[in-house]
């Protein structure tokens, strides 16, 4: 940016953990830099169907979780990359100033909303920041967002301990999907239940917000 002249800023969020950055998936170097994109289309033929949204290294959960729901709950997951919800956040209201100031004007769309038109099923985000930052861009999503946060003290521990105490992990990935379809009326109450007690997730452990 200094030798072209460039009147820009470009950011690198390191984090410390070993990843394997796979090849760009074709068609997503727009998403990429507005923010969203899909990161893997689910080709698994289910009655139920689910979107997972991942950033960062949290992005391997959402991927184990989405091969979890495929092969034990029959839900068909797509994985969606979040790679700034900053820019999906400014983008958002920088539609809705401009709607509203353009009352008689076509309406702006959001770029989220226009990239998840044709999402079928439930939205989980899971996230290594605070529930406030996914759901910060919920307004603009077709339907409700399930949304996972490391909401709460910090903690020195190994990846997986921190993880499960924050409910970020696969486990609570599948369960937080299992949820988002009860409420939409597609399965039962007992179903989730089961789903909690196979996985091992304890349900009554204090809530992490407040230890």
């Amino acid at each position: 940016m200094y030798t072209d002249g460039e009147s820009i800023f470009y950011y690198i969020t390191v984090m410390n953990e070993p990843t394997d950055m796979p090849s760009m998936p074709e068609g997503s170097r727009e998403g990429i830099l507005r923010g969203i994109y899909r990161f893997k289309k689910s080709e698994h033929k289910a009655k139920f169907h689910a979107n997972l949204f991942g950033s960062g290294t949290i992005m391997h959960e959402a991927i184990k979780a989405a091969a979890i729901l495929e092969e034990k709950y029959d839900v068909a997951s797509d994985i969606w990359s979040i790679t700034s919800y900053k820019e999906l956040y400014k983008d958002g209201n920088e539609c809705e100033r401009w709607n509203m100031l353009h009352p008689s004007e076509k309406q702006r769309v959001p770029y989220v909303t226009e990239t998840l038109k044709d999402a079928q099923g439930v939205f989980v985000a899971a996230s290594d920041y605070v529930k406030a930052l996914p759901e910060s861009i919920s307004q603009w999503f077709p339907r409700p967002l399930m949304a996972l946060g490391t909401d709460g003290f910090g903690r020195s521990e190994g990846r997986a301990s921190l993880r499960d105490f924050f409910e970020v992990d696969a486990k609570h990935i599948v369960v937080a999907t299992l949820t988002a379809l009860m409420r939409d009326g597609k399965i039962k109450a007992d179903a989730v239940q089961r789903a909690i007690k196979d996985l091992g997730v304890d349900a009554n452990k204090p809530n992490p917000m407040t230890v």
